[in-house]
């Protein structure tokens, strides 16, 4: 049985070629479908299927760029609405060449003459292609201070020195051990710029650091979070109670 992704990056051509290639070749079996060149090349390596049908207007990478990359490995069908990149298509080595929207009588001769040729040899694509490819990882980037109100002045606060932040009104306050701030920003944003390594959510208006817990109490599914050097008790809300359980 052939194989094919098809790399497309408008759903519904997509899906009337999915269903065109359904009723024409049913044996051929679609182990992909993909709507960008990177994507498209990433499947290719992990599946290496007999045939692409291979959009030229793609994200990231176009059609013709993927084709350089698996150029005699795998056969390769362009699609697009044009056709003034026919002639480099074919420089490239296509199988053929599909003009959007696609008829199915001419699709049935891309059909044919794909069975005439696939099964013969192709070579892998080289390791160090597809790690030339690669996206590399990136570390995200958390918040390292914030500038908080403090009366009539802004003031620069290291996150390592916020004990919690609480919702306040309009504003939430910033504390530390010995002062309070104010800032603009909600808790639900913040949460997603703070280490979850150092923060945790308490309650739908707190978050604190862990670095500056003292004691967790608790007693008859009540829990609350005690900190060094401050009189305050945060009470840890029933649905954030478990993050706690795994400390």
């Amino acid at each position: 049985m052939s194989t094919a992704i098809l790399a497309e990056d408008e759903p519904i051509l997509r899906a009337e070629l999915r269903e065109a290639l359904s009723a024409l070749w049913p044996e051929l079996n679609i182990v992909a479908e993909t709507s960008d060149g990177v994507g498209t090349l990433r499947a290719i390596q992990a599946l290496a299927p007999d045939v692409v049908f291979l959009d030229i207007n793609m994200p990231q990478l176009t059609g013709l760029e993927v084709a350089k990359v698996i150029q005699g490995r795998t056969a390769v069908v362009f699609l697009t609405a044009y056709n003034q990149h026919a002639l480099e298509a074919f420089d490239l080595g296509a199988s053929d060449y599909l003009v959007k929207p696609l008829h199915r009588g001419r699709l049935m001769q891309t059909i044919e003459r794909l069975k005439a040729t696939l099964g013969r040899d192709r070579a892998p694509v080289p390791t160090a292609v597809w790690e030339a490819l690669a996206v590399p990882k990136t570390e995200p980037k958390y918040l390292r201070w914030i500038q908080a109100s403090v009366g009539s002045l802004l003031r620069l606060i290291t996150t390592d020195e916020i004990y919690f932040f609480q919702a306040d009104a309009k504003y939430t306050r910033v504390v530390t051990a010995h002062a309070e701030a104010l800032i603009r920003k909600p808790i639900k944003d913040l949460m997603d710029e703070l280490n979850p390594d150092d923060f945790i959510q308490v309650n739908r208006g707190a978050i604190v650091n862990l670095r500056r817990v003292e004691s967790i109490y608790r007693a008859d599914g009540h829990m609350e979070v005690r900190l060094r050097d401050r009189d305050e008790r945060l009470n840890v809300s029933v649905g954030y109670q478990a993050a706690f359980r795994q400390l």
